[in-house]
């Protein structure tokens, strides 16, 4: 466990979010950097497609790295993308 440094500004943010979604603070933090992590891995899938994603993998178990990768890389995932888009 560490120590992130952000400004006020955002801390406000969290503050805000985390108490509409009935998060703690440090969960919003933890779920909007997994988000952007996730964005930047995988910049073809938008934000409906990597909640998907990370369904799926607490699913099949947790919401590890790795298991995102290797589900988002999957033809499942491609096809539920593609599925996604013709909606």
């Amino acid at each position: 466990m560490g120590i992130v440094k952000i400004s006020e500004d955002m801390h406000e943010h969290l503050r805000v979010a985390s108490a509409a979604l009935s998060r703690s603070i440090n969960a919003q933090a933890e779920h909007w950097m997994r988000i952007g992590m996730l964005a930047e891995l995988h910049p073809n899938l938008d934000h409906s497609d990597i909640c998907r994603m990370m369904i799926r993998a607490e699913l099949a178990g947790g919401l590890d790295l790795k298991q995102l990768c290797v589900l988002a890389d999957s033809p499942q995932s491609a096809q539920a993308h593609a599925t996604s888009r013709a909606e």
